[in-house]
């Protein structure tokens, strides 16, 4: 049984790389936020990259040793992408473990190793019981859900999976002030088990009486996991009650629910392996174990090791990015696909954006921030940074939306389609700045504005390719339309420091941030990040509005959206928040992002998941491990039974 949620009453994500706190009742960001992401991008951070001694390309035979055990190639399934660096703990309220393969809780969570009571599908907006036994249900007064878990569900332990566990879980997080228990105490008063099997989770109430926030309530059901409360006491008692040493424990010995656990860790490698006990193999959720007896991921040195071992055959799905993917299969003759198979290749899920610094020098005014914005060359910026790896504005012409159908279905496309502009529109941007009275007097080349030269600098930290070569196409735009815009990229370590502390240092007026990807929360949360000024002119922000931008109606519509139940009223407020934001433009898009780059290589498995292969519900191309994707475990079949 699946509990539906359709898109229209519960939408998408709690941002993907952004565990925003604040609620949306709120005028500020509360004192605490989550720990700051980490980089969405190809290449592995400063903090994370692979030791020099990182592994070497597996053995002829296709075969790694793990320890003392060869792993049979026709038992295993490697991943790239992920996993940069060693193992730091298996500690699921820890949120520094470094460790990709089994602790992630965000929008689509993580579920390996550790369980959610749902699994949330981006593809078609619904959740579906994983621990928990048929729908959640709010009550009448919409103050509180109820949900109840499987009997089926038992721990690595033996003992079941019980409500009390649910309940001491939050507990913990609370009185550890973990990143889970600070990002949702302000929408979640409590959670308690009304029986073995019932749970109750209490939400913070508005002035109404109601839910402050539905959307953020109903989200910790697919995004958090349940913690075995036994090993939770045991913990405790072994860190004495000390929230630091809590945080930081290694948790060797931590209890788990999901079907695979830790098998082998060190400098060079990963990997997990099948627990044929799982509970899952009930008929009352998947009736049988996942296919691979073992995940493994080899920690590569960089993008190129990764890339090159997938080409060979010795990666099987690839969570990297790969320029002109289609070449592999095209001109290569490798059995690689994607999960579309013509362009964009992926599914478009996140935007990222360029932001204008609005306390820099004329980019208050509205001429020239939309003058940038609708000369820029988004083509070429998807041709050359992405290589056609995003649908183009032309393909799904911006919005706030991401391209899934869900979210385009959101808001009325006739009633802001004189405002969506595809760029490299030249002309038009010299004619709107001229009609403002921003021209060039001193014949040196550059517009000014009250007698001072337009000058920018545009930033996105260095290496992150795709993300400069999209901001050298902006300071390109600028130059033709006489708006001196010079590029600088300094390191990550410096970068987020300055974007995350109002005021912005000078040199960041105009820069590249994320955001939100598919969740449960979503478009709502993305909104929220890009345009809500609580999160403007704050420090320590790793929430988003960057740009310090302010619009009281875009406020007032975003703090009413989460209560709203009518899909017409829905529809009304989205269209018109798209429309405040291609009015004002405080921040520009500049390419749809997949959720995961999800390539696969059908050497020695296959039956991934693909575009129209019929598999219902569908099953989201996320690497066969976040919410319903990990459904993909139990289809895969090898080529070579």
């Amino acid at each position: 049984m699946k509990r539906r949620i359709t898109i229209l009453s519960i939408l998408l994500v709690l941002a993907l790389v952004l565990s925003a706190c604040g609620g949306a009742a709120t005028t500020e960001a509360p004192a605490e936020t989550t720990a700051a992401p980490a980089e969405p991008t190809e290449e592995p951070t400063e903090a994370t990259e692979a030791p020099a001694e990182a592994t070497e390309a597996p053995e002829e035979t296709g075969e790694v040793v793990a320890g003392d055990v060869v792993l049979p190639r026709n038992e295993t399934m490697y991943f790239n992408g992920q996993q940069w660096g060693s193992v730091v703990c298996w500690n699921p309220y820890s949120s520094s473990c470094n460790n990709a393969m089994t602790i992630a809780q965000q929008d689509n969570a993580r579920v390996l190793m550790f369980e959610t009571p749902y699994l949330y599908n981006m593809l078609d907006g619904q959740v579906y019981p994983l621990l928990a036994d048929g729908d959640f249900a709010w009550d009448e007064g919409r103050t509180q859900i109820t949900f109840k878990i499987k009997e089926a569900a038992h721990w690595s332990d033996g003992t079941p999976v019980t409500a009390e566990d649910v309940a001491y879980t939050w507990a913990t997080h609370v009185k550890y002030n973990t990143a889970t228990g600070a990002a949702n105490q302000a929408y979640i008063e409590d959670i308690v088990a009304e029986d073995p099997q019932t749970v109750v989770i209490k939400a913070v109430l508005g002035e109404d009486g109601k839910a402050l926030n539905p959307l953020l309530v109903q989200s910790y059901l697919s995004s958090n996991y349940v913690i075995q409360k036994a090993w939770t006491q045991k913990l405790e008692a072994r860190v004495g009650e000390d929230s630091a040493a809590l945080l930081t424990d290694a948790a060797e010995d931590v209890v788990w629910s999901g079907p695979y656990h830790k098998f082998y860790a060190d400098d060079t490698k990963v990997v997990l392996i099948r627990d044929d006990n799982y509970w899952g193999q009930d008929a009352s959720m998947w009736g049988k174990l996942p296919i691979p007896k073992y995940l493994g991921h080899m920690i590569y040195k960089d993008n190129d090791a990764g890339t090159t071992a997938f080409k060979a055959g010795e990666v099987d799905v690839s969570q990297q990015f790969i320029a002109n993917v289609q070449d592999l299969w095209l001109k290569d003759g490798l059995p690689v696909s994607t999960y579309l198979p013509e362009a964009p290749y992926h599914i478009g899920a996140s935007l990222p954006t360029a932001f204008f610094n609005l306390g820099a020098y004329g980019l208050d005014q509205l001429a020239v921030r939309k003058a940038i914005a609708i000369a820029v060359d988004y083509d070429t910026i998807i041709a050359n940074a992405m290589t056609n790896q995003s649908a183009t504005f032309d393909q799904v012409p911006r919005s706030l939306m991401n391209p899934t159908p869900g979210e385009q279905a959101l808001y009325d496309h006739d009633a802001v389609k004189d405002l969506q502009f595809a760029g490299k529109d030249i002309e038009g941007a010299k004619k709107l700045l001229d009609d403002a009275g921003i021209v060039d007097t001193d014949g040196d080349g550059w517009r000014e504005f009250e007698g001072q030269n337009l000058h920018y600098t545009a930033t996105a930290p260095n290496g992150w390719s795709d993300w400069q070569a999209a901001i050298e196409v902006v300071a390109a735009a600028g130059k033709e339309i006489g708006i001196d815009i010079t590029t600088n990229y300094p390191e990550w370590a410096v970068y987020q420091t300055v974007v995350t502390n109002w005021p912005l240092q000078e040199g960041y007026d105009i820069f590249m941030m994320w955001s939100d990807g598919a969740g449960p929360t979503q478009p709502w949360s993305r909104i929220r990040h890009l345009m809500s000024s609580e999160f403007a002119e704050t420090t320590n922000n790793w929430n988003g509005n960057w740009g310090g931008y302010k619009n009281p109606a875009a406020d007032e519509l975003i703090q009413a959206i989460p209560s709203m139940t009518d899909e017409a009223e829905l529809k009304n407020a989205y269209t018109e928040l798209v429309r405040i934001y291609l009015t004002d433009i405080p921040s520009f898009t500049l390419m749809y992002r997949p959720q995961s780059f999800h390539t696969v290589n059908e050497s020695v498995w296959t039956n991934f998941p693909h575009e129209g292969d019929g598999t219902v519900p569908p099953v989201p191309p996320l690497d066969l491990m976040d919410g319903w994707s990990v459904a993909g475990l139990y289809n895969v079949t090898l080529v070579n039974p």
